[in-house]
């Protein structure tokens, strides 16, 4: 009778055992999915943003172009830059979307200097208004860009410690770039009235 007891106990904490590693791994599974989907969701944001800008640029490239035609050379650079930059956001990754923005980043600062040589285009209501929104939606992007760099982080973090990296290396989960500007150390664009 004691053998069998024995081999009962063995058997019953031996099927604990599997049942708690079979829930962890189903646990460690869904916290990757979740944190996976959150840095998607967060990526998306970005990219609501990132269209918000592009749409806004042609309405500004309009009206400078109203009052400082001869800077030509502004505003094709403007142009040509939101162009690359809608072109990445086809299929670009993180990286090469961020160079491109960056790119744009810098041309539309080089607009705003050009408003500044010209007063009436500076007193114009719908100038005043389209800086206004590109300030608005500059600010958003970078919010929507933390939230993303923190989603990231997470995600990553969970994918590659130590024992979720197990799961996350048999479920296909793969680490994230980063959406990182070139030049990061640079500022907003600055927006002057």
């Amino acid at each position: 009778m004691g053998g069998s007891a024995t081999a009962s106990v063995v058997g019953g904490v031996l099927l604990i055992v599997i049942l708690a590693v079979i829930i962890w791994i189903i646990a460690a599974y869904n916290r990757l999915v979740r944190l996976r989907n959150q840095a998607d969701a967060s990526w998306a944001q970005i990219d609501v943003q990132l269209k918000r800008r592009y749409d806004l640029i042609p309405n500004l490239v309009q009206t400078v172009q109203g009052y400082a035609a001869h800077e030509r050379g502004t505003l094709d650079a403007v142009v040509a830059a939101r162009g690359n930059a809608m072109n990445m956001s086809q299929g670009g990754g993180p990286a090469q979307r961020a160079e491109a923005e960056g790119m744009l980043t810098q041309a539309l600062g080089r607009l705003i200097a050009v408003a500044e040589a010209y007063p009436d285009l500076k007193a114009n209501q719908n100038f005043a208004a389209l800086q206004i929104e590109l300030a608005n939606t500059e600010d958003k992007i970078a919010y929507a860009r933390q939230f993303f760099t923190s989603a990231v982080q997470s995600y990553n973090n969970a994918a590659q410690t130590l024992p979720t990296n197990l799961i996350a290396g048999l479920g296909g989960f793969r680490a994230r770039e980063f959406f990182q500007a070139a030049g990061e150390e640079r500022g907003p664009v600055q927006v002057r009235f």
